[in-house]
């Protein structure tokens, strides 16, 4: 297939019409956008609308800061604990459809015809998934949750070790290190990737398979027809921009905190809002360089770049680190996730709501929030796979290399806090003082070449916030475009400076409250869309078997 079918279409193969009554190409005139005095291919309203909801958002956010800081903070907790059994339900269908795909007749289905071959070798694919999708969050992450669920949340009830005046209960601590590892892994393995894998899944079988606009409204043809290229559609790619962009700046707020507290640590620069706004400004800009560089010469270089660094850090942590204590979690974390997923994924009927709602929850909406991104992203890159090549690898891989970052970076924190919690920095800054964003920091401390490990961890959370930053950018221009994967440069450096920006006003508005709030109320309207978009894969798979 040419660049030009990319956004032009191709018709159905004969006899698909016996299923899907109308040609996928009737109608795409109706995407078109109008090339501007400035150089933008609008594809109007999704553009002009998306682009003034969020300055109008932005302007609120400045112009009374008080009462949305008041607001956001009042928005998250009544988002999860009213929807929490929507987000978890919705999570769970996500994961047994993505599992009944591999192994279903459809899994032979080649995305980009039976003829297409993969643009990228199976390293540079990896990298690009990797560090478009968790950078960011297992950086921010990879030690503090292991901890904090071990000892504070207690999921499922599981008692913590940690006594009240700090001692260890050593007759709980090897049920509550599973479990620690057991609830982590439970939100970075399975369960976002499979949302992953089924927005993308779904847009590269309609753009590549299909000839429809690589744009998230393509994907519910079956489902409306013709009705994609009017409001229907509007509305669904609308959805799809504030998801996108209000996701990516939560991961980018986390970014600028734990850099800037990474900078605190190693430098003794201070960590505050401005300096935080300063990060944000420059990585932007760093970012802006790339996305002009597209693709291939930007993202793809820096996600390979970053992947490497990211091994070696990996690496030195499990070697320095006590080995054979770290290889043990990773096998029993495993196991434990295998026994716990499904009383972990009912929603129903658990006291351990500070877990479920304060954290299950949030993490299903902000995955749900990024997939639009993310799932374009890994859909751009994954033409010439097989479905069930494509599952596998979206959903079972990169779910073991995160439990295996967990098991690493959490294993070693653990062991830390349990081994000596008087003298454990790990202790000190997320068991008894939650500071998050020194969470990593605090657990290289305990290692050796600790000044060269936090510099290394410094640059890889900046070079993670890069490439999330600049494929965040590409992404958002191709919905605003009409599905095109070549838009003009000045609109991808327009979104590019916008994802910036209201990342800076939701950090100055409310912090990462504000943040997650509004991640969770895009993640909640687009959880719908998911749903909707899984029956339409169905039916999308049932025309390519034919």
């Amino acid at each position: 297939m040419t660049d030009a079918d990319k956004t032009q279409g191709i018709p159905l193969p004969e006899g698909e019409a016996d299923i899907i009554d109308t040609d996928y190409t009737i109608g795409q005139d109706n995407v078109e956008g109008s090339l501007g005095p400035i150089g933008f291919d609008i594809h109007n309203p999704v553009f002009m609308v998306s682009a003034l909801t969020i300055m109008a958002f932005v302007f609120y956010a400045l112009a009374l800061p008080e009462q949305a800081s008041a607001f956001f903070g009042w928005l998250r907790p009544w988002l999860t604990s009213t929807f929490d059994w929507f987000f978890l339900g919705a999570a769970n269908i996500f994961v047994i459809f993505c599992l009944f795909l591999i192994v279903s007749p459809w899994g032979s289905v080649r995305l980009g015809g039976k003829d297409a071959t993969p643009d990228y070798t199976y390293l540079g694919w990896f990298s690009m998934l990797f560090a478009a999708g968790m950078g960011i969050g297992l950086m921010f992450f990879g030690v503090l949750e292991p901890v904090y669920h071990m000892a504070i949340s207690e999921p499922l009830g599981v008692p913590s070790p940690i006594a009240e005046d700090g001692s260890i209960i050593a007759a709980n601590v090897d049920a509550a290190k599973r479990m620690g590892l057991a609830a982590t892994i439970y939100h970075w393995a399975l369960h976002p990737w499979a949302i992953y894998a089924v927005v993308a899944l779904s847009l590269a079988l309609f753009s590549f398979n299909k000839g429809l606009p690589l744009t998230i409204r393509s994907a519910f043809y079956p489902i409306f027809g013709e009705k994609i290229w009017g409001w229907v559609g509007h509305i669904i790619d609308i959805l799809a921009v504030f998801a996108t962009l209000f996701g990516l700046a939560t991961s980018l707020g986390f970014g600028a905190q734990q850099a800037n507290a990474g900078l605190e640590h190693v430098f003794g620069i201070p960590s505050n809002t401005s300096v935080q706004v300063i990060l944000i400004t420059v990585i932007t800009a760093v970012a802006l360089f790339s996305v002009l560089r597209g693709l291939d010469g930007g993202v793809k270089l820096l996600s390979e770049i970053n992947m490497g660094i990211a091994a070696l850090l990996l690496l030195f942590v499990l070697l320095a680190g006590p080995t054979a204590v770290i290889m043990s979690d990773f096998g029993s974390g495993l196991l434990a996730y295998a026994v716990e997923i499904i009383p972990l994924s009912n929603p129903i009927g658990r006291d351990d709501t500070g877990y479920m709602q304060g954290w299950t929850a949030f993490y299903w909406a902000w995955w749900i929030s990024w997939s639009p991104f993310v799932g374009m992203f890994i859909a751009r890159v994954s033409r010439g796979r097989s479905v069930r090549e494509f599952i596998t690898c979206v959903l079972i891989i990169p779910s073991i290399v995160c439990v295996l970052w967990m098991a690493v970076f959490g294993g070693v924190a653990i062991d830390q806090v349990i081994t000596d919690p008087g003298a454990s920095a790990v202790k000190a800054q997320v068991i008894d003082s939650y500071n998050p964003p020194l969470s990593l920091f605090a657990m290289l401390e305990g290692l050796p070449l600790a000044s060269i490990t936090s510099v290394i961890g410094i640059v890889l959370v900046i070079v993670f916030f890069v490439t999330s930053s600049d494929s965040g950018s590409l992404v958002i221009d191709t919905i605003t475009a009409g599905g095109k994967v070549d838009a003009p440069v000045p609109q991808r450096v327009f979104w590019c400076t916008f994802e910036g920006a209201v990342a800076i006003v939701l950090l100055v508005g409310g912090g990462l409250s504000a943040l997650q709030a509004m991640v969770i109320s895009t993640g909640l309207p687009f959880t719908l869309v998911l749903l909707l978009m899984c029956w339409a894969v169905f039916r999308g798979l049932q025309t390519e078997a034919r």
